[in-house]
């Protein structure tokens, strides 16, 4: 493995390792996804939208200029989530890291599960991962940062 591909897997697991709830309702999935969609107009950002807790959808926005494939795309980098516990981003790098194909190995199927960036892990500290918010519509380092540094500042808000 090359050292910016070490780099990046230990920053994306640093930063689940930092960015944890203390709990996780209705009322921070629409904070939290109004402070996105307020982040992503500003920067004129095509995205698509989501938040869910326990399989329920919380939260969906779609912004000027995103499609209707950008919710298929949301729904299977959050379906990663829940069956990785990680990133879809730290799950597809640690595939592509070990020389595997997440599509051919992962026994999921590749319709339903996309390991590309842009699905983070709700995790609630002392309960685990309770859900996913993901964004679509950027390449995936970037749906990925956008949601990263969303959630840095919403929980340094908190």
């Amino acid at each position: 493995m090359d050292a910016d591909t070490n780099d990046l897997l230990t920053r994306l697991a640093a930063d689940e390792e930092r960015l944890v709830f203390e709990g996780f309702d209705e009322d921070d999935a629409w904070r939290l996804g109004s402070l996105l969609v307020e982040r992503a107009r500003a920067a004129g950002l095509p995205v698509a939208i989501a938040i869910r807790r326990n399989g329920q959808r919380l939260f969906h926005a779609a912004l000027p200029g995103s499609v209707a494939d950008h919710d298929h795309w949301l729904q299977s980098k959050m379906n990663v989530v829940d069956r990785f516990g990680h990133s879809s981003y730290l799950v597809g790098t640690q595939w592509s890291a070990g020389g595997g194909n997440f599509d051919v190995d992962a026994r999921v199927d590749p319709r339903t599960h996309a390991a590309h960036g842009g699905a983070f892990p709700v995790r609630v500290r002392g309960v685990g991962v309770v859900g996913a918010v993901a964004v679509s519509g950027l390449p995936q380092a970037d749906d990925h940062a956008l949601v990263v540094d969303t959630l840095t500042e919403f929980l340094a808000g908190r």
